[in-house]
C-alpha cells in the first residue's frame, strides 16, 4: 500500500506535464520556465530542506551552469545533452570549490558569504565580455537536435518535452538519494549537527557532499535555461532569483520534493496572472499569499490535505 501511495504524486506530475502539454500549445514557454525552475528549487530542497543549509546564493551555480553551457555550444559543441553535462559538472565545481569554505559556517554568516559568492562571479562574469558579453549578454547560441533527431522548434514543444524529462530524472534522482545512507545521515545533521558529531557522523564532509550535488542540479538546471532561450544575462547571478526560489520552496513545503515543485507551480502562475491584471502592483498578492501560508501552513501548501484532514475529523 505504501509503495502504490509513492506512485500517485509521480503518476499526478506526469498527467500535468501531459496534460500542460496539450492544453497550452502556445504556452509552451512560460511553461517551459516553471519546469526549468522546479529543477533549480529542487536543488535548494536538497540543501535546505534535507540539510538544513541555509543559503541565499544558489544563483552562483545556477548562473555558472548557465555560462558554461552557452559557452560550451559557441565554443565547442552544441550537443545540448553534452552541454547539459558541462553545465552540471561547472555548477558542482563551483558548489565544491565555494562549500570548502562555506559549509564551516552557519546561521547569518553562511547566508552573507553564500550571497557574496554569487556576486563575485556576476563581476568576473561582467569583466570577461569577450566571452560572456559582459552587461549586454551573451547571445549567438545556437543548440543542435537532440541525440541528433529532435530539434528545438519555434512553439518550444521539444524544449518543453526536453526539460519535463530532465525535471523527472533529477526527481527520482533526489528520492533515491534521500532514501540513501547520505540522506538519512543528512536528515540528522538538519535536526542535530551536534548530535551526530557526537555519534562520529562527518558533518563537515556530508553537508559539503550534500551542497556540491546541489550545485549540480543547479547547474543542470542553469544549463537547461541556457539552451531554450539561447541568450544568458547576468541575471543569472543575481540575488533575487536565489531569494525567490527559497519562497517557493517555502511555499510548497521545505524537504518533501514535492513541496518545491508545488511552490514553484502557484508561484509562477499567480505572478503571471497578477503581474498581467496589475503591473505595479501584484507583489502585494504573493507577499499576502506567502504570510497566510507562513502563518496557518507552516510546512507548506503541501500539508494543506492532511491539515483538512484532521479538521474534518476533529468537527465530528
Amino acid at each position: 500500500m505504501k509503495t502504490l501511495r509513492s506512485f500517485i504524486p509521480d503518476t499526478l506530475l506526469i498527467a500535468l506535464a501531459v496534460g500542460a502539454f496539450f492544453l497550452f500549445p502556445y504556452d509552451l514557454a512560460f511553461l517551459t520556465r516553471i519546469v526549468i525552475m522546479m529543477v533549480f528549487v529542487l536543488s535548494i530542497d536538497l540543501i535546505l530542506g534535507l540539510g538544513g543549509i541555509v543559503t541565499l546564493g544558489q544563483a552562483a551555480m545556477y548562473g555558472t551552469g548557465a555560462y558554461t553551457a552557452g559557452l560550451f555550444a559557441v565554443h565547442v559543441s552544441n550537443d545540448p545533452l553534452l552541454g547539459l553535462v558541462a553545465g552540471m559538472a561547472a555548477g558542482a565545481v563551483i558548489a565544491l570549490l565555494s562549500g570548502l569554505l562555506l559549509m564551516r559556517a552557519g546561521g547569518l554568516t553562511l547566508i552573507m558569504l553564500s550571497i557574496a559568492v554569487a556576486q563575485v562571479l556576476a563581476e568576473i562574469a561582467n569583466r570577461a565580455r569577450n566571452w560572456t558579453g559582459g552587461a549586454d549578454g551573451m547571445r549567438g547560441i545556437r543548440m543542435g537536435p537532440i541525440l541528433g533527431q529532435w530539434r528545438f522548434d519555434f512553439i518550444g514543444q521539444t524544449g518543453y518535452i526536453y526539460c519535463v524529462v530532465v525535471l523527472f530524472v533529477v526527481l527520482f534522482a533526489l528520492k533515491g538519494l534521500k532514501a540513501s545512507p547520505l540522506g538519512l545521515m543528512a536528515r540528522g545533521i538538519h535536526e542535530s549537527p551536534a548530535r551526530m558529531r557526537a555519534i562520529g557522523a562527518p558533518v563537515y564532509q556530508r553537508r559539503l557532499i550534500l551542497y556540491t550535488i546541489g550545485g549540480a542540479i543547479a547547474g543542470i538546471a542553469g544549463a537547461l535555461a541556457a539552451q531554450i532561450t539561447q541568450l544568458v544575462s547576468l541575471e543569472v547571478f543575481s540575488f533575487t532569483l536565489s531569494a525567490e526560489a527559497v519562497i517557493m520552496l517555502i511555499l510548497g513545503g521545505a524537504g518533501r520534493l514535492y513541496g518545491a515543485i508545488l511552490g514553484v507551480l502557484i508561484f509562477m502562475v499567480v505572478h503571471h496572472l497578477a503581474a498581467s491584471v496589475d503591473p505595479i502592483n501584484w507583489l502585494f498578492l504573493i507577499g499576502l499569499m506567502v504570510l497566510l501560508v507562513v502563518f496557518f501552513l507552516p510546512k507548506g501548501l503541501l500539508s494543506l490535505p492532511p491539515a483538512l484532514q484532521r479538521l474534518i475529523g476533529g468537527a465530528r
